[in-house]
């Protein structure tokens, strides 16, 4: 049996979520529910669950803040949250299980039975979550600035997953992105590279903001980074460690419209 929480601070969702584990998930036993994040920490720290089904947007303390008061986390973690694509770009990335309210039972069972299986989460996965999830509030509470609807900019400093570990590095350091295969080799200042086994389409989702851009189908550009565009028998951008990156036909207006070239 997977001994499992619910901590979301909506009861309705809550009641609803404990009605469909107890018709669909019979080998889910559900130990407690919470709709106040501290009486659901308290929980976790006491009744030791495997499974705990967390919403992340609550009041005074939210999941990541949660999850860090935890410490060591020995359980798998389920995140519900109300649609968002950023957000799911975030969860997509991290390759953590989250379902989408109001709840698919579906999907439900899906995840639960990948919970069976998968015994704790991986705190570099956690990390990537924390990284790139947009932050509660945005665009209403001014973040970023701009029309509604925007893309949250990628943050200052991000976490890049490789095969030794994980590394920081400063978004203005990347120069630019290439797609390998199934993987992505971001090109740093300084010549310094990390390959990330994540595809470039699945880095452009989460990067391509005001920062960055995707000019062709191999690359993705920082355009703080750009030095020239240089016109000829083709488009190509002359960038700041000296390397040229072709434009495709198709990505040049875009281009134009971010820097507002005639």
């Amino acid at each position: 049996m997977l001994k499992a929480l619910i901590i979301d601070d909506e009861p309705d969702n809550v009641r609803l979520l404990a009605l469909q584990l107890a018709r669909h998930c019979p080998q889910v036993e559900l130990l407690g529910q919470f709709t106040d994040s501290t009486e659901g920490l308290r929980a976790i720290q006491t009744l030791r669950p495997g499974l705990v089904f967390l919403d992340i947007e609550m009041p005074m303390m939210n999941g990541f803040q949660l999850l860090e008061r935890v410490g060591e986390i020995n359980f798998h973690i389920v995140f519900v949250t109300a649609y968002d694509q950023y957000a799911v770009r975030a969860f997509r990335f991290s390759a953590l299980d989250y379902l989408l309210k109001p709840i698919d039972t579906v999907d439900l069972i899906a995840t639960v039975r990948r919970a069976e299986t998968t015994a704790r989460i991986n705190p570099q996965q956690l990390e990537l979550m924390r990284q790139y999830y947009p932050p509660a509030g945005w665009p209403q509470a001014g973040w970023p600035p701009g029309a509604a609807g925007t893309p949250p900019p990628t943050r200052g400093r991000i976490a890049l997953p490789h095969a030794s570990g994980m590394v920081f590095v400063d978004t203005k350091q990347i120069v630019y992105c290439e797609a390998d295969s199934n993987y992505t080799r971001f090109h740093l200042e300084g010549g310094e590279q990390y390959i990330v086994a994540k595809t470039l389409g699945d880095v452009q989702e989460v990067f391509e903001t005001r920062d960055f851009l995707r000019v062709h189908r191999q690359y993705m550009v920082n355009l703080e980074h750009i030095q020239k565009l240089v016109k000829g028998e083709g488009t190509y951008l002359l960038l700041t460690n000296g390397v040229s990156i072709p434009v495709a036909r198709q990505q040049k207006d875009r281009l134009m419209e971010r820097f507002g070239w005639l």
